[in-house]
């Protein structure tokens, strides 16, 4: 098992001039460690991977495994719409020092669930690191069905999957099928407990950028089967987690992050910053959680 509890989705941060800004990245990377999160995950969806181009992403990969020097797991994103891509990125990332890979179905070509299996066994076969698969139906048009979650259980080296369908139903019967080793993690922060409850592992999460020590406790809580504690922190969480996601992700998390002084800058384009009514929301539940 790579890691059990809240792995952080981190986000890349970028200069005044959309450069990467790695002196606010080692700052990011070590107050999750400090805060006590169990897995740091880089060049995912939250960490714009669509906009990173190949040699930000070596050298992005290079000083995260370097900087963590093992002291948590390093999870690089490498999934693509192409097998070959995402099959390149799998080998880079293993090369560089990579612990485990968050490998995302393929987007926009919509294939069908053989077409997914395929690619996850292709890349599979290329590497010896651990994948996570990542469902996220809402951002690539297809979905990973129980029974094709099952059989990828079945591949020697994909442990475990981020769920980011949003339907307790399908993981609910993901996680009566697949055998006990394998991992299924929350993809959305709002579902964590639920999740857990049904027996996941813990969360990928964009709320862990802000609050770390916070999902953690909850996720330890909920391991250790302690309901009434991993609610109370979910409930308190439960306003910064539904204000995150007013935009598409990570426009709020960066801009929330920017407000609380980490100093991320903007999201890339074609991204762009939130509407104006988004930052009062933003400005409106920062000062609650500061009161």
């Amino acid at each position: 098992m790579i890691f059990e509890g809240s792995g952080v989705a981190l986000v890349t941060p970028f200069d005044k001039n959309g450069e990467v800004n790695y002196y606010s990245l080692k700052k990011l990377i070590e107050f999750q460690i400090a805060c006590g999160t169990k897995a740091i995950i880089i060049l995912g969806t939250t960490g714009e991977s669509a906009t990173i181009s190949k040699d930000e992403r070596k050298k992005i990969i290079n000083f995260c495994v370097c900087l963590v020097g093992k002291r948590i797991p390093v999870i690089v994103g490498t999934g693509s719409n192409s097998t070959k891509t995402a099959k390149e990125n799998s080998i880079e990332a293993e090369s560089l020092g990579a612990d485990a890979l968050l490998v995302v179905t393929p987007y926009y070509n919509k294939c069908n669930q053989q077409g997914i299996l395929n690619y996850y066994k292709t890349i599979s076969n290329a590497v010896k690191l651990p994948i996570i698969a990542y469902n996220v139906p809402s951002r690539t048009g297809v979905n990973i069905e129980p029974q094709t979650v099952l059989k990828l259980s079945k591949i020697k080296n994909i442990v475990g999957i981020k769920e980011a369908s949003s339907n307790l139903k399908q993981i609910a019967e993901i996680l009566k099928i697949v055998p006990s080793n394998f991992s299924v993690f929350s993809g959305d922060d709002f579902l964590t407990l639920p999740i857990m409850l049904l027996g996941g592992k813990g969360v990928i999460s964009v709320t862990a950028n802000i609050y770390p020590e916070l999902v953690q406790n909850m996720c330890d809580f909920a391991l250790k089967n302690d309901y009434f504690n991993a609610k109370r922190i979910s409930k308190y969480l439960q306003k910064i987690n539904e204000c995150l996601f007013l935009d598409v992700n990570p426009i709020c998390v960066k801009e929330y992050m920017n407000l609380i002084g980490f100093n991320v800058g903007d999201v890339r384009p074609p991204l762009c910053k939130p509407s104006s009514e988004i930052l009062r929301k933003l400005k409106e539940v920062k000062h609650e959680y500061e009161n």
